[in-house]
């Protein structure tokens, strides 16, 4: 998805936040491209009707939707996004809609760029519940330093 579909779907859907591999991708942590913007919405939220740009719509818990979000100017409006910590978190802790192996590319671009100490990592993921899943990952990736 290109930057101007970010700022589109934004505007269209004004309560979502961009999420998991369209994150991802938009920070250089995944080399996948989605084909549909990715956009989080709280679960009592109405899912917004979008025909263009395509999107794909998750649910988020309340603690989990209104945490970690930044707001990064593209094309001229303000697009909602998570952090890249906050997303990696995400993509572990939902593997049927992310594969391990973009979160753990992810994860592997995020310490090799030095975006995220192991530690802040791992705080942020047991933040937001995916500590025990992360974790193995972490300590292969950093086990020679």
């Amino acid at each position: 998805m290109s930057k101007s579909g970010l700022a589109e779907v934004s505007k269209l859907a004004p309560k979502g936040v961009i999420c998991l591999v369209s994150v991802l991708a938009g920070h250089d942590l995944a080399d996948q491209i989605p084909r549909r913007t990715w956009i989080a919405i709280g679960t009592s939220d109405w899912g917004p009707k979008i025909s263009y740009p395509p999107i794909r719509t998750v649910r988020f818990c309340e603690r989990s939707f209104s945490a970690a979000i930044e707001t990064r100017k593209i094309c001229g409006v303000d697009v909602p996004i998570y952090s890249p910590a906050k997303s990696i978190a995400d993509a572990f802790r939902n593997p049927k809609l992310v594969d391990r192996s973009v979160a753990i590319e992810s994860l592997n671009s995020a310490l090799a760029d030095r975006r995220a100490t192991p530690a802040a990592m791992f705080e942020t993921a047991r933040e937001f519940g995916a500590a025990y899943i992360i974790k193995p990952y972490l300590e292969a990736l950093t086990a020679n330093g």
